[in-house]
């Protein structure tokens, strides 16, 4: 994990110099992070994550085009030293995200009916939380994607809340919240073996989705906005 962690740093530091032009049109200070933190409160057994930007946290989501192909995602991305087997995925080599997504184009989370009316399939606009492993992925700028699979392999495994997608991600359903300038989501303890001593960082991102390129990932990374500490180095411990 230090060598994917090194890259997404350089990538970062190059992103910054302007070697990559600028992918999206939604870089403001709504993904400006000025804190990020994750809390532990013991009596309720959960954990609470935030991150506090310069502008309104979610108040910028993506321009609908209409198809899955090229859709674009914005996201609040808490990368951590957590194992994958802490969240229910087998374990595999990559970086353990907690990431808050929005993408009007299509909806992920099937179990769960995020704007209330009914209907389980058309509230990918809303933020809403996915466990992701990144790993490393030179085709996209951003350095990252999410990794992978073939559907045939039986040494992957995903939580049953996961979407059906061949990539290591679940959709977990914790209650993700908005307001003024600062986006949250609770986690409970027993969703994440009990962890309360990992490490962790802050990250806001532009991603896309890819169905029509073999060359390209699923979803990758391809404008990093924000990051806490500066260099990616997860110098954040849990507060009590």
């Amino acid at each position: 994990m230090k060598s994917i962690l090194l890259l997404f740093t350089a990538t970062i530091l190059l992103s910054t110099t302007f070697v990559y032009a600028q992918e999206s049109e939604y870089k403001n200070d709504d993904f400006k992070i000025n804190e990020v933190s994750v809390t532990h409160e013991a009596e309720l057994g959960i954990t609470v994550w935030e991150i506090s930007v310069d502008g309104t946290a979610g108040n910028t989501t993506p321009t609908k085009i209409g198809q899955l192909d090229g859709a674009p995602v914005l996201g609040y991305v808490f990368p951590t030293n957590l194992k994958p087997t802490d969240v229910g995925f087998n374990q595999t080599e990559g970086i353990v995200a907690l990431a808050l997504t929005s993408h009007p184009d299509f909806d992920d989370t099937p179990l769960w009916d995020e704007n209330n009316d009914k209907v389980y399939n058309n509230d990918g606009v809303i933020w809403h939380p996915h466990w992701v492993i990144l790993h490393e992925d030179k085709r996209v700028a951003g350095g990252l994607s999410v990794k992978q699979f073939k559907k045939a392999d039986k040494t992957v495994v995903l939580p049953p809340t996961n979407p059906g997608m061949p990539m290591y991600m679940d959709s977990p359903g914790y209650p993700v919240t908005t307001k003024r300038n600062t986006i949250k989501v609770i986690v409970p303890d027993y969703r994440m073996n009990n962890r309360t001593d990992f490490k962790y960082d802050g990250v806001t991102a532009f991603m896309k989705v890819n169905t029509s390129n073999e060359n390209l990932p699923m979803l990758g990374v391809y404008e990093v906005y924000s990051v806490a500490s500066g260099d990616l180095s997860l110098p954040y411990n849990l507060k009590k």
